[in-house]
């Protein structure tokens, strides 16, 4: 209790400095109401036509910036997006790329290959023609150096018999040169 009286005993110590140091600078009381009546009068005017249209402005201004962030965000992720497409689109334009050059490649070797068959047939029917040209040159050879050959011995034998054969005998020789010659 003794902290009541201790308080007490401050309090009106307190009141009477505040009493003196008014009476000391002027302290007119019906002055100093009139004063705070004008200044809670222009505080509230200030706040209704100043202040609050001012908060507003600010809040709007805050709102508009926070949806230009937004905004800001959304371009940002839809670049992103844009981005991600491009890149898959240029990924399938290159795999399209290398299945057309690969297919490509495919008819090339397609291509080279028949090529190589047809020359290669060609060449086999210029390889056949040639044989069979060489066994008809071949055979023709043949019958000229046999007719040779009996001429040689018809004429060879007429020297070495020492006589001139006759037709008939000629045919002869001929033709048993000629059997001899074919076995």
């Amino acid at each position: 209790m003794t902290h009541l009286i201790l308080f007490g005993d401050i309090g009106s110590d307190l009141a009477q400095t505040a009493g003196d140091t008014a009476r000391r600078f002027g302290l007119d009381w019906p002055h100093f109401l009139a004063q705070c009546i004008s200044f809670a009068f222009v505080a509230g005017l200030l706040t209704k036509f100043a202040y609050k249209p001012i908060l507003a402005a600010l809040a709007e201004r805050r709102q508009r910036i926070a949806d230009g962030l937004a905004n800001a965000e959304k371009i940002k992720q839809e670049l992103a997006r844009t981005a991600a497409m491009q890149q898959e689109v240029l990924d399938k334009a290159n795999a399209q790329a290398n299945k057309l050059i690969e297919e490509a490649r495919a008819a090339a070797a397609r291509v080279q290959e028949q090529e190589t068959q047809k020359a290669i047939a060609q060449a086999e029917q210029i390889v056949g023609k040639a044989r069979e040209a060489a066994v008809l040159e071949r055979q023709r050879m043949l019958i000229e150096l046999k007719r040779e050959v009996v001429m040689l011995v018809v004429q060879t034998t007429g020297v070495v018999a020492g006589k001139v054969l006759t037709a008939e005998d000629q045919q002869r020789l001929a033709e048993e040169t000629r059997r001899q010659l074919a076995t």
